[in-house]
């Protein structure tokens, strides 16, 4: 046996440290937290206090050499579980059912190992598309906890059968169950089954185990889900999050993947952060042809999943095991069939696309005013202001602080910003201040809406100190929660809200008390301090499952720093099996609320994240930090999300915390201006980073974001595409080039859309960036004479001075663009421009693009309405002539906004670009016509194949009406 010890916090040390109630630890496991929140805080907070440092460290230091010591004393004393648990389960019987396969599993040998063997199974298989198979297993004999299906809506398994007996025949051996696009297969004794691909008979998934294998047969125990699937060595997988992956978007393996919303900041590598996102896209090349499939095990129950690189083991502390496989075969057909299956993405309106800034500790609204004119004054595009906590009367929710935010001033802010377009977006936690003269506490226990320990609610503490909170499981709450939002925004009219904390962060552990005769907490200090009284909770097997997971990356307790795991929801679901749905369901909660305040289209952003968010939220990545590294991870955490459904995401340009450089901020904002959701964020103790308080920054910022700002058009198509089939608005390069092996571990690059391609500086003084261009012509967007073209694709090193970031537009593209502005509304009205592109010098060729356009605060994001317009445009180039023209659907609206396309420009041509006849719809131009020809040649850096040579045509003057279908027309010297 481990040498055991009971963790008692010592009075006087840092924060994160003190009145934290632990479960009885391994002695090593203590120490791992100590070191880790010391850590946590010291490394990452600027405000720690000599003072507090020394005594931590004192503290710390003599604890670390007695843990020490006893830790290698118990090493040897310490018992591991074997790697592979029992002989599995046979198969008893099988039969068809509900379009569907039925079957029964029974345990072959008991062990207790992590508890008992549950010992009859369930399983069920359907294919539930052509594209979508699902794999249940559950006890056939008792319910057990799943993913609410109100949550998320989806087809029930069969019902438990009360008897359990053998079908009339004895189950085969091996047998197939085929669609179009998977075929399923089992194998009776030892049971396994396998997926594969109908087309080519590729395995995908396959759970047989033997001798040689590093995991065992299947195991399902109360508290432990163990199964595991071989891979190919050259298989590449993505997603399995939320983490930070140092290296970079694809799978490495041997790191850990541990999935358990945690409030642990985003700078902890390898570590389970703020979402649960247990799916999975693996990507093959078998060939020369890519062809990818995800796989998803529907699961909120805290789990690790093991990447060897030949093979993949999930370890889960309870629910069921509901998989759920999608064929591809693309990386957007993957992504398509998943979010079709747990919900499209949140349309997003218009002005969301714009550029945000916020800070935490705008301690007045003459600091928030202030910065808005700063950013006109820099000419600097702003599109929405943000308020942490600050605008909060003692850090409680639906509240204003009557002196720093007085309402009558903040309403005439508010007022004036509004009727220039510009929005306002505040914080919103989940936890509920325990105070008698709280109106939306006392509504809050009148309805009683809180999670609940012993028939109580819940106490925790964060920042208003002691809380309950929300038990979003209830319907009452659901309605509650709405009604407080709405009574906030007749108190403030928000255009947003943003929900934090909610994984759900909890600054005690345990089981908490509100001391008597201190105050708690002090109003002075930072203020995570544990102020209440808590002890630990030990006694249920909730609190200290068998099965320790990676939690925080150190195993620590699953109710560490968060709801105790024996606390319970509506209907007595507990927190153990809930937990990881908490932010999820608030979500929900939240869309819900601010879609019946005005039915207005919503925007709301969450920290915490599960299977399904993105149907309701945006994300942003969390508490980063200000360095080169973090910079660079940013980039993989984004992709990640597009692959989960949750397509508006971005990271907190410049770093949350502490100081940026100048330089690291320059660099910044050239990549976050191209995220998807852009903002600027910054913490209490950090200096201030607005963009505009250093002149370089500033420079950068008006070239990177102008850019962004004359894209609009084009990111809210993306977004428009993103809700229709769930079509990621930033994606890996592998998805529009699957084929091509070298791309599907470039983490420093990434696609808006399928041809965008952003290629930044992630480095310290750099003024160069090696960047891998794909097969193909790409033309930069900033100057539209340089064209990179390769056959095979290549590496290119491009400059990159200090306020230059490199973006190219790919061949066959047809870009729409405005003119930009400082405020999404009046970029939105200026003149359109298309950017053509071809294959460089090419002929015979075509190019496409697309623009949606629509009232955007409307709820719904569809054609059909009436206050939508849709546009197919197209080019051709072959036998000496070129041709553009467009294909409108419902061009009404469009045309009631007066939109026009003034401009077109086409990249890629062959010869020297001069024109003969230009003809629109049908007619030639005459000599008095004020459209303007120009054609240049264009650069085509580092080309050594065939000295390559195209020409650019840029065509001004032009009054085609977005709304109306046009044809253009001209003659040549071309190739071809």
């Amino acid at each position: 046996m481990p040498i055991i010890i009971t963790c008692v916090p010592k009075k006087g040390v840092h924060p994160p440290l003190m009145n934290v109630a632990f479960r009885t630890l391994s002695l090593c496991q203590c120490v791992c937290i100590y070191i880790y929140q010391i850590f946590q805080r010291t490394h990452s907070l600027s405000s720690f206090s000599k003072q507090a440092k020394q005594m931590t460290s004192s503290w710390c230091f003599s604890s670390f050499l007695l843990a020490l010591l006893l830790c290698i004393l118990s090493a040897n004393s310490s018992s591991t579980p074997p790697t592979k648990i029992g002989k599995g389960y046979r198969l008893i019987s099988i039969e068809e059912v509900d379009g569907g396969i039925l079957g029964h599993l029974q345990v072959k040998e008991k062990n207790n190992i992590y508890g008992p063997d549950i010992p009859l199974l369930q399983l069920f298989v359907k294919h539930e598309t052509e594209d979508r198979l699902r794999v249940h297993i559950t006890d056939a004999q008792k319910q057990r906890w799943e993913v609410p299906y109100n949550l998320l809506p989806r087809e029930q398994p069969p019902k438990l059968k009360q008897t359990i007996g053998r079908t009339r025949k004895n189950p085969i051996a091996v047998s197939d169950y085929s669609s179009n696009g998977f075929i399923f297969s089992y194998s009776a004794d030892p049971f396994s089954f396998a997926v594969k691909r109908k087309s080519n008979g590729e395995t995908l998934f396959n759970t047989s185990s033997d001798e040689s294998d590093p995991f065992g047969p299947m195991v399902f125990k109360d508290q432990y889900l163990e199964i595991s699937t071989k891979l190919p060595k050259d298989a590449s997988l993505y997603g399995l999050g939320e983490n930070t992956q140092p290296h970079g978007i694809k799978l490495y393996p041997n790191d850990p993947y541990t999935l358990y919303t945690t409030d642990v900041s985003a700078i902890n590598l390898n570590t389970d952060l703020y979402g649960s996102h247990p799916v999975y896209m693996d990507l093959r090349n078998v060939n020369g042809e890519g062809a990818a499939h995800g796989v998803l095990l529907l699961s909120s129950n805290g789990m690790d999943v093991f990447f060897k690189g030949t093979s993949l083991t999930y370890k889960i502390i309870g629910g069921v095991f509901d998989f759920y496989f999608f064929a591809g075969p693309s990386p957007l057909a993957v992504v398509d069939q998943y979010t079709a299956f747990i919900g499209r993405p949140a349309p997003m309106p218009y002005w969301s696309l714009g550029f945000h800034q916020c800070r935490w500790g705008y301690h007045n609204l003459s600091v928030v005013e202030d910065v808005v004119e700063n950013y006109k004054k820099a000419k600097i595009p702003l599109d929405v202001i943000w308020n942490d906590d600050d605008h909060m009367d003692g850090h409680k929710d639906f509240t204003l602080n009557p002196t720093n935010y007085p309402r009558p001033k903040l309403l005439a802010f508010l007022e004036k910003i509004h009727k220039i377009g510009m929005k306002y977006i505040v914080i919103i936690d989940p936890g509920i201040g325990v105070n008698s003269s709280y109106g939306v506490y006392q509504r809050g226990i009148a309805n009683d809406v809180f999670i609940k320990y012993e028939g109580e609610p819940y106490l925790a503490q964060v920042w208003p100190g002691a809380v309950n909170f929300p038990d979003f499981l209830n319907p009452k709450t659901v309605s509650w929660w709405g009604d407080e939002i709405r009574r906030f925004h007749e108190l403030v009219p928000v255009d947003g809200l943003w929900i934090d904390m909610n994984e759900a962060s909890n600054f005690c552990s345990g089981l908490c008390k509100i001391p008597k005769g201190k105050q708690c907490p002090t109003g002075t200090g930072p203020g995570w301090v544990c102020c209440l009284d808590c002890k630990n909770i030990t006694k249920t097997r909730w609190d200290d499952p068998p099965y320790k997971i990676n939690a925080s990356g150190l195993q620590v307790p699953i109710g560490f720093k968060t709801i105790a795991t024996s606390a319970y929801h509506y209907n007595g679901v507990l927190e153990y099996d809930a937990h990881s749905i908490y932010g999820f369901s608030q979500s929900i909660a939240t869309h819900k609320a601010l879609l019946g305040l005005e039915g207005k289209r919503p925007f709301i952003l969450s920290r915490s994240t599960f299977v399904g968010s993105g149907h309701y939220a945006a994300h942003w990545t969390g508490d980063n930090k200000g360095t080169w590294e973090d910079l660079k991870y940013s980039i993989s955490t984004m992709l990640n999300f597009g692959i989960f459904g949750v397509p508006m995401v971005g990271s907190d340009i410049c770093g949350f915390y502490p100081a940026p450089t100048e330089e690291l901020c320059n660099r910044w904002i050239e990549v976050g201006a191209f995220y998807p959701f852009s903002r600027d964020h910054a913490n209490y103790y950090s200096p201030r980073q607005e963009l505009y308080q250093w002149e370089s920054v500033a420079e950068s910022a008006r070239n990177a974001l102008g850019m962004r700002y004359k894209l609009l058009p084009f990111l809210y198509t993306l977004n428009y595409e993103a809700h229709l089939s769930g079509a990621p608005i930033a994606r890996p390069l592998f998805f529009s080039f699957p084929n091509y092996v070298e791309c599907y571990n470039v983490s420093t690059q990434f696609l808006l859309g399928s041809s965008l391609m952003v290629s930044p500086v992630l480095e310290q003084g750099k003024s160069q960036v090696k960047a891998l261009f794909p097969p193909g012509s790409w033309y930069n967007v900033f100057d539209m004479t340089q064209a990179i073209s390769s056959k095979d694709g290549k590496f290119v090193t491009l400059d990159a001075p200090l306020h230059v970031v490199n973006v190219h537009l790919y061949q066959n593209t047809i870009l729409p663009m405005q003119q930009g502005g400082l405020i999404s509304k009046e970029a939105r009205m200026t003149p359109f421009s298309l950017v053509v592109t071809f294959p460089a010098g090419a002929s015979g060729v075509q190019a496409k693009g697309k623009l949606y356009l629509d009232e955007d605060e409307l709820p719904e994001m569809k054609l059909g309405n009436g206050y939508s317009t849709y546009v197919d445009f197209f080019a051709t180039t072959g036998n000496g002539t070129v041709k553009i023209w467009s294909e409108v659907q419902e061009g009404k609206f469009a045309l009631s906004k007066g939109w026009i396309i003034d401009s077109v420009t086409v990249l890629g041509l062959g010869g020297s670009g001069k024109a003969s006849t230009l003809e629109i719809n049908g007619s030639p131009t005459n000599a008095n016509s004020k459209i303007e020809f120009n054609a240049s040649e264009q650069k085509h850096l580092n080309s050594v194949e065939d000295e390559q040579k195209s020409a650019m045509v840029g065509i001004k003057g032009l009054s085609f009406p977005v709304g109306k279908n046009f044809v253009m027309s001209w003659k040549m010297g071309i190739s071809g």
